[in-house]
């Protein structure tokens, strides 16, 4: 098998505390050098300090930037005819009490549904005791709930979309200050799972480094696992939250939802139910089963996630552009190749590596690794090294086109896409190297393009 992560919704998203882990581990490496011994005289103690003072420092410049940036894109949403939000700060309103209760209650909600009695239950990593971990796939389930309420309470006038749309900036503010609670709580309980075993993490005597990446990677709290809670239910149910919430926006404002605006939503939220549909593709990633749970992870799943992954359609709340049917056919085109170039080819390499000797897979040519494993030479990976990412990008890249081109904002979200999604390939492709050595370098000469033929 080619690629040893199973599903590209996640390893994109997640992409950002895999990065900054790797920084604070590399700003922890005393010389840069792994596993060295602590240095006993004065001279070594003041170098490590310096060390561990430039990576605490390192670590605020990022919590600081990951919220203020994302505040800026949002106010680079609005006309440029308007005047910036926050060129005015005594009536810019970074905080909002119905916006901290939209939260909270969204937090609760989410936790209530974790324990429906539906869905299935799979087996995922190896846990305390030797016991596998459960989890619940209801995600689906919980949103088509959470969906169905909202629905109604706007139905019945008890809510307006406006009332989430027009706090999207304390929205920000009320998910950092739930971030830090929830982040607090998870650093001074007592452990009840795996610690984090990762040097940059985990017992490094830096309240802000154990704070911000975690010290357990398995987390929870009754049956809820807090890492599938908070990557799943609180990231991926609070996207199409925000969609929806701004699709309520749109129709009490106009009436009617713009091509444009129709065209945006329902990609986005067919990628999301494809993920919800799948959710046990997340259990197998090395996200999942070695990244432990902090502030950073959290931070992303309630602001990052929901709101920056939206973008596209925030934009196009403020800044409508329309286009006619003629238009949108390429769009659509767009966006169904890249479906189809990442649903079959994850397919292929999922039941490929579940079962080589499938008649399904019987045409398939492949190379003989020393680990074991064969590689595919054929068939989607036969094509590029990484079919999936080619098609999440195309996703992304046909979701972005309804907004024009007035304004590089909308396309921020694909943009991060491909940077990530170009860092995960280079991290699968130095592991799969040191894996199956020559039988690598040979399907590579096989297959030169990583993710765009004849040009990546």
């Amino acid at each position: 098998m080619n690629d040893s992560i199973p599903n590209t919704h996640f390893s994109s998203r997640s992409q950002f505390t895999t990065f900054i882990s790797k920084k604070m581990h590399q700003s922890n490496s005393f010389h840069g050098e792994k596993n060295q011994q602590p240095q006993k005289d004065a001279s070594g103690s003041s170098l490590r300090s310096v060390h561990t003072k430039r990576s605490n420092i390192n670590l605020f410049l990022v919590c600081v930037f990951f919220t203020s940036s994302l505040i800026l894109f949002l106010d680079a949403c609005h006309p440029p005819s308007e005047a910036w939000v926050l060129s005015n700060l005594e009536r810019t309103r970074l905080w909002d009490w119905t916006a901290a209760a939209i939260v909270v209650v969204f937090t609760i909600l989410q936790a209530v549904l974790y324990y429906l009695p539906i869905g299935r239950v799979a087996e995922g990593k190896m846990g305390c005791h030797d016991k596998r971990l459960k989890y619940s796939l209801n995600g689906l389930h919980a949103f088509v709930v959470s969906a169905v309420l909202l629905m109604g309470l706007w139905h019945c006038g008890m809510v307006r979309g406006s009332s989430v749309s027009s706090r999207v900036l304390p929205l920000v503010s009320a998910g950092l200050a739930m971030s830090t609670l929830l982040s607090l709580w998870l650093y001074l309980r007592p452990g009840s799972a795996h610690y984090s075993q990762q040097p940059y993490s985990g017992n490094t005597g830096s309240f802000l480094q154990e704070f911000a990446l975690g010290k357990e990677i398995d987390p929870r709290v009754g049956r809820i696992d807090m890492k599938q809670f908070a990557m799943v239910r609180i990231g991926f149910i609070g996207w199409a939250m925000m969609d929806l919430s701004y699709v309520l926006t749109a129709i009490e404002t106009n009436g009617s939802l713009s091509l444009s605006f129709l065209l945006v939503v329902t990609f986005q939220l067919i990628y999301i139910l494809d993920f919800l549909i799948d959710e046990d593709s997340v259990l197998p990633t090395k996200e999942f089963t070695e990244e432990s749970v902090g502030f950073l992870m959290i931070l992303g799943e309630y602001i990052w996630i929901p709101i920056f992954s939206s973008l596209p359609i925030y934009f196009l709340l403020h800044r409508p552009n329309h286009i006619d049917f003629l238009s949108a056919i390429p769009i659509l085109l767009l966006f169904g190749i890249g479906f189809l170039f990442y649903y079959l080819s994850n397919e292929q390499k999922s039941g490929f590596r579940k079962n080589p000797n499938n008649p399904a897979y019987a045409h398939l040519k492949v190379i003989e690794s020393p680990s074991g494993e064969n590689l595919m030479v054929s068939g989607w990976f036969g094509w590029v090294r990484h079919p999936n990412y080619l098609g999440d990008i195309l996703m992304m890249f046909a979701w972005c086109l309804p907004c024009g081109f007035t304004s590089l904002v909308p396309y921020l979200p694909v943009i991060q896409c491909i940077n990530l999604l170009r860092q995960r390939a280079n991290e699968i492709e130095a592991s799969c190297q040191e894996k199956h050595g020559e039988a690598w370098h040979e399907y590579c000469r096989r297959v030169p393009y990583k993710v765009l033929p004849y040009i990546y």
